[in-house]
């Protein structure tokens, strides 16, 4: 069941979390820090982003996401796995939000 109907572009990034219990894989997707969304929600998109041979742990991304859950379960950001996304680099993340830390892996 969709909470917010509207997508929005955001800017996330890959990281390790602290705990797995119930996750698939090592690398996880969250909204980077000063976006609309809070940093402790989960994304589900494609799994291109998370391939670390492709791009390191940390790398941002932006991309098209909704809020949503799952049947009344724990909120997430989704994104279809096809959609398009872009790579922002730190130099453009501190242009576009200056003042934002960086994020620790």
């Amino acid at each position: 069941m969709a909470t917010s109907g509207n997508y929005k572009t955001v800017i996330v990034e890959t990281f390790y979390p602290s705990d797995t219990s119930g996750r698939h894989g090592m690398v996880h997707v969250r909204p980077a820090k000063r976006q609309v969304f809070q940093q402790d929600l989960f994304v589900e998109c494609s799994k291109d982003l998370i391939d670390t041979k492709r791009f390191p742990v940390g790398t941002k991304f932006r991309l098209s996401a909704k809020l949503t859950d799952r049947e009344g379960g724990t909120p997430f950001l989704y994104s279809y796995y096809g959609w398009g996304y872009e790579v922002v680099s730190d130099e453009e993340f501190e242009r576009l939000f200056p003042g934002a830390e960086r994020s620790a892996i």
